[in-house]
């Protein structure tokens, strides 16, 4: 406790000056109409222009990406160059799973706080969609032997040893979907959760349809200014987020099978978060280049904080990040104007939620004496999260962040945690305040 009050009292708040994401539009199996690289630099670009500074004068650029192609290697610097930002601003790439987008939002503010950085475009991106397709390990070491091959007898015997199995192909978004230690995809570790808690099939159908109607309303309302249109080489115009279901329902959710679970389970594919590709940036700034450049920030972060965890109950890190942040401020769940949480799984919020209220959980893992009580529902996600709005996996850290500042701003409120739970068992969490 020591150590973490004082992390409150040395944490310097940084500006968030401005924001801007992308449409995320959804996986459709084939690759989508945009690279990450792409859907960075057309949202950057649209950011970038709206400031009275130019791209020249950032101090850093440091983008999160989880599956970066191999033909954007670093890809922070690439966006950089393609910004305009210049030969001497330096851009890099951060890669924490779920959270990328977060941590470099966290690394950027670490920059400032020493001083290094006094002006950082901080983000996250990712085209899922783009997830490669891989040669399996037996088609690797086949293709080695066919090409040391010299003769025509060793290349007839390579033939005959080749089975038509090694051409199944590996799909590199299970791959990176699946943690490298226990073996568990993402979604069977959000099984864990349901079963550990009760949640049922009826309880995440329904929050996944709430997370949907909330979605849409908040479109129809104009809550997703942030939003910058994008436009692909033949012309088209991606102005929203296109998995949003206005027809969403429980009856129609019902009809759904378990993915990751066949024969037990209950997480599928419409009460999960969506395979998306999107991105989100942030412009973060010291209390110096406010003022030099005259600026009016969103708001600020004032505290982030990052937990470790069973992998296995993964899906819980916004509890084991978040619940410092509280203990740091002296709050309660609901001291908060609104919350954030990264909708991975519906099963994995709820699973926070029922944790937050359960003295053996806060005792036991935690280590509360007693319970915090169950956060307000009206509270969480106010316009919808990633079950309707999609998860490219790398902005979605950066994209809660930025969503929650914005809920804060129009309702006259004013603070907030931002949170979302990480591949591998982490949690990471970020306290915002408006001005």
């Amino acid at each position: 406790m020591i150590e973490q009050a004082q992390q409150s009292r040395t944490f310097q708040p940084v500006y968030v000056v401005d924001g801007a994401r992308t449409p995320f539009l959804k996986a459709r199996n084939a690759p989508g109409p945009f690279w990450a690289s792409d859907l960075a630099t057309q949202a950057g670009r649209t950011l970038l222009a709206r400031q009275p500074f130019l791209p020249s004068d950032l101090s850093e650029v440091v983008l999160g990406c989880a599956a970066p192609s191999a033909d954007e290697a670093n890809i922070g610097r690439m966006v950089a160059l393609r910004l305009g930002c210049g030969d001497r601003v330096p851009g890099w790439t951060v890669m924490r799973n779920c959270a990328s987008g977060m941590q470099a939002l966290d690394s950027a503010i670490a920059n400032i706080q020493s001083g290094r950085s006094e002006l950082v475009l901080a983000g996250g991106v990712d085209a899922l969609s783009r997830a490669p397709l891989l040669f399996s390990e037996q088609m690797v070491v086949w293709l080695s032997r066919w090409y040391a091959t010299k003769t025509a007898g060793q290349k007839l015997a390579a033939l005959r040893s080749f089975k038509l199995g090694y051409l199944a192909p590996v799909i590199g978004l299970l791959k990176g979907l699946t943690d490298p230690v226990l073996g568990l995809t993402m979604g069977q570790t959000a099984e864990n959760l349901a079963f550990r808690f009760g949640i049922t099939r009826a309880d995440m159908d329904a929050f996944a349809v709430e997370s949907h109607r909330r979605a849409v309303a908040a479109r129809a309302a104009g809550h997703m200014g942030e939003i910058v249109p994008l436009v692909d080489g033949e012309g088209n115009l991606y102005p929203e987020d296109d998995g949003v279901r206005p027809d969403s329902s429980v009856d129609n959710l019902k009809k759904l099978r378990p993915v990751f679970d066949r024969k037990y389970g209950n997480v599928t594919a419409g009460n999960s978060s969506q395979v998306t590709d999107g991105a989100a940036w942030l412009l973060l700034a010291s209390e110096a280049a406010v003022q030099r450049w005259k600026l009016e920030p969103l708001g600020k972060i004032s505290d982030s904080q990052w937990a470790g965890l069973d992998p296995a109950q993964m899906g819980l890190g916004p509890v084991h990040a978040a619940t410092p942040i509280l203990q740091r401020h002296g709050l309660g769940l609901n001291d908060l104007d609104a919350w954030e949480i990264n909708e991975a799984f519906a099963a994995q919020v709820l699973a926070c939620q029922r944790a937050w209220a359960d003295p053996a959980y806060c005792r036991d893992e935690l280590g509360l004496d007693e319970p915090l009580g169950t956060l307000d529902a009206a509270r969480l996600n106010v316009d919808g999260g990633a079950v309707a709005l999609g998860h490219p996996v790398g902005a979605s850290g950066a994209r809660i962040v930025l969503h929650l500042l914005h809920v804060l701003r129009r309702q006259g409120k004013r603070r907030g945690i931002a949170s979302i739970c990480i591949g591998g068992g982490q949690g990471g969490a970020m306290l915002v305040e408006t001005l």
